[in-house]
């Protein structure tokens, strides 16, 4: 189960930071990250993490949002500054989960996801 938290309004040129939790039955995580669905558009990749630090962004917030892993590495978090209103969309947390038990399926857990609104 992933939960996901930290959305919410901002005006153009704020931040915001955004985190999920992973909980449940999990053996290993081997990377998380976070994408985002804007209405009328197709989900993007916003960014993602590898357990061995290998992160990708996408083009259009490069230099304006860092991902990060806490310790536990159950944890993840967004750091989004500069924002733009075209950063307004749903931003979902997924994470590449293996289970304790029961099969494997890659980037197979999701969050809820959480509104990020940018406006005046």
């Amino acid at each position: 189960q992933l939960q996901a938290s930290g959305g919410g309004l901002v005006h153009p040129g704020g931040s915001l930071r955004l985190s999920c939790v992973a909980s449940g039955s999990i053996f290993a995580i081997k990377g998380m990250g976070w994408y985002r669905q804007a209405p009328g558009k197709e989900r993007e990749l916003v960014a993602d993490i590898t357990n061995d630090g290998n992160i990708r962004y996408g083009d259009s917030v490069k230099g304006r949002f860092t991902i990060s892993r806490g310790n536990a590495k159950t944890t993840m978090y967004l750091q989004m500054d500069s924002l733009k209103p075209e950063d307004t969309a749903i931003y979902y947390c997924g994470a590449d989960v293996i289970p304790d038990s029961g099969a494997y399926y890659p980037w197979d857990h999701w969050g809820q996801g959480t509104l990020v609104t940018v406006s005046s």
